[in-house]
């Protein structure tokens, strides 16, 4: 942010940490420049209170500093309250793959599911936490690229390594979202136009869609789509009850029938306390990495903190989503689950809805999560880029037409490759788990485990686990623990993923890449 550098503030331009007493501590923190902006070595906390920003105006807090610098701005970026952080993050987490929970019950066995829900969700709450306190103490941070920087010893290298996951993972959801939308369409319409067509519908949709340039205008998007996403699971479960275990799709009472793709398939839905014996460790790791990738979003987090008007009042909207993923995920791949058993479960579970019309009424209000959840991962990614490319500008902070040329052109850059993804890796429960492997175990675990004993290091000093006691110990065994599993979903997850993608090539289960098959539900 070479404006703040110009300007010689204390704190955040010069890459030092704004200390209680008012001064900038420069040789603890050293700084290194990355296209121009100046990112300092991690420090200690902020003093209690000072983001509270009553009056930002002469305010000597470093993020003070950083919203009164907008306030003549006509596009102003930190003005997100935490009701409407809230929203983002229920339109990011209350989404499709809810969905894929039924499925993943169906392999695992209900006990092993819920009990692996409610931890991923502890775990993913805690190192939430640790995001959240790690912003506090950098406000210069825009995104998690930063914080990779940063926690690596300020390495180049380590930048570019993130910013390059950061893009792979947002596109590689919203290809996620183009793959649905034409599955949505097919399965309204009947597979009335060539698959590829609904797919390019879908992107061509979703860029114009992705338009807004903040995250406040977007947060009303997001209460939107959260709310149709909470009707659409809560439908297709009293669908699924209404229908009973014998209207479930495809069920057939002979346990020895054969169905049409020459599969084994019938009998009386079953519902598995546990595993059922035989399960292969690839499909179990699939199933775990479906829930795994529901919850895990700490990618985003960094971006939506950096435009909150309250920094502190994030944990209030963290808390209020986590509580509300365990009830509504459990609930409703408990309840689908229960009516569609182990053999006849879908990804998505729309699908095993026996009744077309049920189908079609539940799927249809997931529509606006199908559209705008892609729309969030491409206003990050796109605000990454641009960012970087107008820094220091007009064109960031106000309303120009290179600016807006820019903005559109650097999304539909964003929409072309998702759309190359979704014919590419044509199927649902593969991508997610392929998705929560290659990215969810950086963003996910590995890196808030190593920013967690980077703060703390940087707080006590080495051995600082020593110095805080039992309290210490548990928590640096705690995030050793985090970061190996980290490192196990990436090696043993990335396996499991890959195996079966090509197991469903072999098997016949994709029908091909940028083809006209029909994809419905």
């Amino acid at each position: 942010m070479s404006d703040v550098r110009e300007k010689n503030e204390p704190g955040f331009g010069d890459g030092g940490s704004f200390n209680p007493n008012g001064s900038v501590d420069l040789e603890r923190r050293g700084s290194t420049t990355v296209h121009g902006r100046k990112m300092s070595r991690i420090g200690p906390p902020p003093k209690p209170g000072s983001m509270s920003l009553p009056d930002t105006s002469g305010s000597d807090d470093e993020y003070g500093k950083l919203v009164a610098m907008e306030a003549d701005n006509a596009i102003k970026y930190r003005t997100c309250s935490w009701q409407k952080t809230a929203a983002l993050l229920f339109s990011e987490y209350i989404c499709l793959a809810i969905m894929s929970f039924p499925y993943s019950y169906s392999i695992l066995g209900l006990v092993p599911g819920l009990i692996l829900t409610v931890v991923q969700a502890a775990f993913v709450l805690y190192t939430s936490l640790v995001v959240w306190e790690f912003c506090l103490r950098h406000p210069e941070v825009l995104d998690v690229c930063d914080i990779g920087q940063m926690l690596f010893w300020n390495k180049k290298w380590a930048w570019y390594f993130t910013a390059v996951m950061f893009l792979l993972n947002n596109t590689f959801i919203q290809g996620l979202h183009v793959l649905t939308i034409s599955r949505y369409l097919n399965t309204m319409s009947g597979h009335s136009v060539c698959t590829v067509g609904f797919a390019a519908v879908g992107a061509v949709v979703s860029w114009v869609c992705s338009m807004p340039r903040t995250f406040n205008a977007l947060s009303k998007l997001a209460a939107v789509s959260a709310f149709f996403t909470f009707v659409s699971v809560i439908l297709a479960a009293a669908f699924a009850g209404a229908e009973g275990k014998h209207g479930t799709a495809g069920y057939n009472p002979d346990p020895n029938h054969i169905n049409a793709n020459g599969v084994k398939l019938g009998g009386e839905p079953k519902v598995l306390v546990v595993p059922v014996v035989g399960t292969t460790f690839v499909a179990g790791m699939n199933a775990f990495l479906n829930i795994s990738y529901t919850f895990i979003g700490q990618i985003t987090l960094p971006s939506f903190i950096a435009e909150m008007k309250n920094p502190y009042d994030f944990r209030k909207a963290l808390w209020l989503v986590t509580i509300c993923e365990i009830i509504l995920f459990s609930l409703v791949g408990g309840v689908v689950y229960g009516y569609t058993g182990t053999q006849y479960n879908t990804a998505p579970a729309f699908g095993s809805l026996g009744n077309d019309i049920y189908k079609k009424v539940s799927f249809s209000f997931m529509i606006p999560t199908l559209i705008f959840l892609g729309v969030l991962y491409a206003s990050v990614s796109a605000r990454f880029i641009f960012f970087r490319v107008f820094e220091g500008t007009k064109h960031k902070t106000q309303n120009t037409v290179l600016g807006w040329a820019a903005w559109a052109g650097i999304l539909a850059v964003t929409w072309i490759f998702a759309f190359i993804i979704a014919e590419v890796i044509p199927f649902f429960a593969d991508l997610l788990s392929l998705m929560s492997s290659l990215f969810d175990s950086f963003f996910g675990w590995i890196f808030w485990g190593v920013a967690y004993l980077r703060m703390r290091r940087a707080d006590l000093g080495p051995g600082f686990y020593k110095k805080r006691g039992l309290r210490g110990w548990i928590g640096f065994l705690m995030n050793i623990f985090i970061i190996i599993v980290g490192i196990y979903f990436l090696g043993v997850g990335t396996y499991a993923s890959v195996d079966s993608i090509i197991l469903d090539y072999e098997a016949g289960n994709v029908k091909g890449v940028f083809t006209c098959a029909d994809n419905s539900l």
